[in-house]
């Protein structure tokens, strides 16, 4: 009886520690987040009037912001092969080739409308609710529904 007492209490000790690494791991997106959504805001990403802006061609305030993450992503992807980079938990980093087809048209001009018309991304529509938009909330609930459907009928969808 006493071996058995003594394995639940290493077996407590060790899901507790598993626990409490979680917990730190998940701390530490959370406040990368938080950080994330902060640069959106004061960089105005979240602002219908710079989405605007964008759209009528009036500001290069929103291509200087994107060509910069594009940048940033791609010089990222490069790193990541160069120096075969893992994630944070130790894990190889594994990007798939993309193939192009015309479905990636009409997607990215069905998402371009979306914005436009909405003047929400989906990226930061989280930091735009944060910030008081709170109106963005029924473009997120149709942001879930469109990837509902698309999950929905992905199989009967030309690819």
């Amino acid at each position: 009886m006493e071996n058995t007492v003594a394995y639940n209490t290493k077996e407590t000790t060790r899901n507790a520690t598993q626990a409490t690494s979680t917990v730190v791991i998940n701390l530490k997106f959370l406040l990368a987040g938080i950080f994330f959504g902060f640069l959106l805001i004061k960089s105005e990403v979240i602002s219908w009037f710079r989405i605007q802006e964008m759209f009528r061609f009036q500001s290069f305030h929103m291509f200087g912001i994107i060509g910069s993450a594009i940048m940033v992503g791609m010089i990222s992807i490069f790193l990541i092969k160069k120096f075969n980079l893992k994630t944070i938990n130790g894990e190889p980093i594994a990007i798939a080739p993309k193939k192009f087809n015309k479905g990636m048209i009409y997607g990215g001009l069905l998402f371009g409308f979306g914005w436009a018309i909405t003047g929400a991304c989906p990226g930061p529509l989280f930091a735009q609710i944060g910030s008081g938009a709170t109106v963005v909330i029924i473009t997120l609930l149709s942001a879930i529904a469109g990837t509902w459907t698309y999950g929905r009928f992905r199989e009967k969808l030309p690819h």
